[in-house]
């Protein structure tokens, strides 16, 4: 796996880490959170710019994310049912994020990021239920922001240990979660209760 990471990173760069995060958001077998924390530790060795490869992974994800609501809202759940299980979109996986999304709602777009299995589901079921764009991008957009910088930094502070990026998520995803979920409720109060600025 680290061959196939150094040699798309090797040979593509950028457009890479863009083109292999937009496809795995979309559902392709792309290893997103292995590939970002070795991201990082390419940032870590000098190989690669922060700023650019964050920008490069964010875009990725927001163009990934933004084909499967259009996808979802276009085609529906029955597309998603027939057409899924070609690319490991099990029917046991999309009944799973479809209760879940129907219990979380918008939240579980933000907090999706973090868990397998959903991440890749939650804008097919917000396409699925109509939800405003607006509202989509607000919550998976920022998701994404908090979800790359993660995975990336988590690579660049671990440098040479970068491969137990999973392990350490898996043991504190909980806390990772939960503050997630703090950021997203702030973000939400923020954005429906900010005043308007009086104008002279």
């Amino acid at each position: 796996m680290e061959h196939f990471l150094s040699e798309l990173i090797t040979k593509y760069g950028y457009i890479g880490i863009f083109t292999a995060l937009a496809l795995g958001i979309v559902g392709l077998p792309v290893p997103d959170e292995l590939l970002m924390t070795y991201v990082g530790y390419n940032v870590y060795l000098g190989r690669v710019s922060y700023p650019l490869a964050y920008i490069s992974a964010i875009l990725g994800a927001m163009t990934g994310i933004t084909i499967s609501y259009i996808i979802g809202a276009k085609l529906g759940l029955p597309f998603l049912k027939r057409f899924g299980p070609k690319i490991r979109i099990t029917h046991e996986k999309i009944e799973r994020t479809h209760n879940l999304f129907e219990k979380y709602g918008n939240i579980l777009l933000f907090v999706g990021y973090f868990i397998p299995g959903v991440r890749h589901l939650t804008a097919y079921m917000a396409g699925i239920s109509s939800l405003d764009f607006r509202k989509f991008m607000l919550y998976a957009y920022s998701g994404a922001l908090v979800w790359g910088i993660t995975f990336i930094s988590l690579g660049h502070v671990l440098g040479e240990k970068w491969y137990l990026g999973r392990e350490y998520i898996h043991r504190y995803g909980l806390y990772v979660l939960i503050l997630c979920v703090i950021v997203a409720i702030g973000a939400v109060v923020y954005f429906n209760f900010k005043k308007p600025k009086a104008t002279l």
